[in-house]
């Protein structure tokens, strides 16, 4: 199913019968005495065609998440199969092996940001990860992201654990499987990590959220021990069809094409790419919560406009689309926090938002109503989180995902587990399985792992790429406060979006930034901030 990251590696496949002879013919055969550019040519031409594949694949993935009838379900898992079947086959073709064997050497005098050899460099990477993978794998993979996705959508508002209970046992399995043929390693969830954020590892990410613990812990306790927040202006009867509007016209300020998207409606929101005119977005509502649709559709506005910002030249190729789920993430959570959550930006907005409702809003206060945007109180809910306790909820999913892969924690053990990490990390008890371990949908619609740490990643690269756009402009926070995006649009457009995947995640970075990775940005920006709210509620 299509997820609220960048569009998930589809290069995983092929059977280990087969396998073995392709990556020998792609090491071994010779290709055709063709030109430099008859053969570029043709490796094109052949990934343009896995490439409409994979985008019919997810149409139909859309379709099931947004329209598709409830009958239409173990079709449907059959008809994804097939595609993601097919798109395999064509892209492990030991053909496509010798073109890349034969071109690379050609290619490697033009350097890194040459469009040609990043090409190459990066399908020669997918390819060989592909090829490890067995063919029936890929289809079981697909059939179980089908079935328990439906499942998921019937058993999380039922509260029916026991009726997931067999997917997630299944996904667990399918990890393993797929991690044991990607490679060896030191832990069983390190190769499914570096599919998605490459270079790093289980003890890496560990070392990582080791280092931010303490400093989110110390600023959520600060800000909880301050006079607490009402937000109760948030949670008045707000009509869907208005929401819906005030939202997507704000995605659409921000720089959201609507020539080249939509917004629809699903159980947990996502975006998904099709191709670069054709990026669409989905969210969902609470009729008694205005900042669940408001700030679904920024976030996922935000994936949007980084596949729209993608160079055209990089459609149909394995170029298109964003370099990491981390990177991804890193602009939702940008236009969704940073942008969105920011006093600036929710300034010029009021008035729209109290045009909007004006029952609702008309006599609260602006500030009022910013301190309850930007309310810190532990949750249940991860997409409802604040953000100083957001991360935790990343860390309790992330040592979860790590405990059912390595055997440590029985799927059956799970609600139990998590109910207990929430009590020790959030002081929250969990009422319901629909609250605790069914609230995201990620472990029920693909294989469990390697997918949660992408979100601490793009949180701190958030304020990492949102600090250099101010540095090289330092007018983006009064222009945002103006209501004018165009400036800070542009400079993650040159920075980020038009690469795609030209760049691994840690040279993206560098070249956007000046440096590594760093959480200073990040923990400098939520420390200023909450610092200033702290300072306003004493100000009343």
């Amino acid at each position: 199913m299509p997820s609220t990251s960048a569009p998930p590696d589809k290069a995983a496949r092929k059977s280990q019968r087969s396998a073995a002879p392709a990556n020998k013919l792609a090491r071994t055969g010779k290709p055709a005495p063709r030109s430099l550019e008859k053969r570029l040519a043709v490796l094109k031409a052949r990934l343009a065609e896995v490439a409409d594949l994979e985008a019919a694949s997810a149409v139909l993935g859309w379709d099931q998440a947004t329209y598709m009838p409830r009958g239409g379900v173990t079709c449907r898992g059959h008809q994804l199969a097939t595609l993601d079947r097919i798109a395999h086959e064509k892209f492990t073709d030991p053909e496509i092996g010798r073109l890349l064997d034969g071109l690379a050497p050609a290619l490697e005098a033009r350097g890194i940001e040459d469009l040609d050899h990043a090409l190459v460099r990066v399908t020669r990477r997918d390819y060989e990860r592909a090829i490890k993978v067995p063919e029936a794998l890929v289809s079981r993979l697909s059939m179980h992201a089908n079935a328990a996705y439906a499942a998921w959508t019937d058993a999380r508002p039922a509260n029916d654990f026991d009726a997931m209970r067999p997917h997630l046992e299944n996904g667990v399995a399918l990890a393993r499987e797929l991690s044991a043929v990607l490679g060896r390693s030191q832990h069983v969830m390190d190769p499914l990590i570096d599919r998605a954020e490459p270079g790093m590892t289980v003890q890496s990410i560990s070392e990582l959220f080791a280092s931010l613990r303490a400093p989110l812990v110390a600023l959520a306790d600060a800000a909880k021990s301050c006079t607490p927040t009402d937000s109760a202006c948030l949670h008045q009867h707000y009509p869907e069809a208005k929401q819906l509007a005030i939202g997507l016209r704000m995605a659409e300020h921000f720089g959201y094409d609507l020539t080249r998207g939509r917004q629809d409606l699903s159980p947990h929101p996502f975006c998904t790419t099709f191709a670069n005119g054709d990026v669409r977005i989905t969210t969902r509502v609470k009729p008694n919560d205005l900042s669940e649709a408001l700030f679904s559709t920024l976030h996922e506005a935000g994936h949007a406009m980084y596949e729209q910002g993608v160079a055209p030249a990089l459609d149909r190729t394995r170029l298109q689309g964003g370099t990491s789920p981390g990177v991804h993430e890193s602009q939702s959570r940008l236009w969704e926090n940073i942008v969105g959550r920011s006093e600036g930006f929710l300034g010029h907005a009021y008035p729209l938002l109290q045009k909007q409702f004006p029952e609702q809003l008309k006599r609260i206060p602006f500030k009022t109503f910013y301190r309850a945007v930007n309310r810190v109180a532990p949750s249940l809910i991860r997409t409802d989180a604040d953000e100083l306790t957001y991360n935790l909820h990343i860390m309790i999913r992330f040592d979860l995902e790590c405990r059912l892969l390595d055997g440590r924690l029985q799927p059956r053990d799970l609600p139990e587990a998590w109910a207990e990490l929430y009590a020790r990390d959030l002081g929250v008890t969990v009422p319901s399985h629909a609250d605790g371990c069914l609230q995201d949908v990620h472990w029920f619609s693909g294989p469990v792992g390697a997918a949660f740490q992408s979100y601490t990643i793009g949180n701190i690269l958030s304020a990492q790429f949102y600090a250099a756009a101010v540095a090289k402009h330092p007018a983006i926070p009064t222009e945002i406060a103006s209501g004018k995006f165009a400036t800070l649009h542009g400079w993650l457009r040159d920075n980020i979006y038009r690469h795609g995947r030209m760049f691994d995640p840690a040279d993206l970075v560098e070249r956007a930034t000046g440096g590594p990775m760093s959480t200073a940005p990040y923990l400098s920006y939520l420390t200023a901030k909450y610092e200033a709210l702290a300072e306003m509620r004493r100000g009343g």
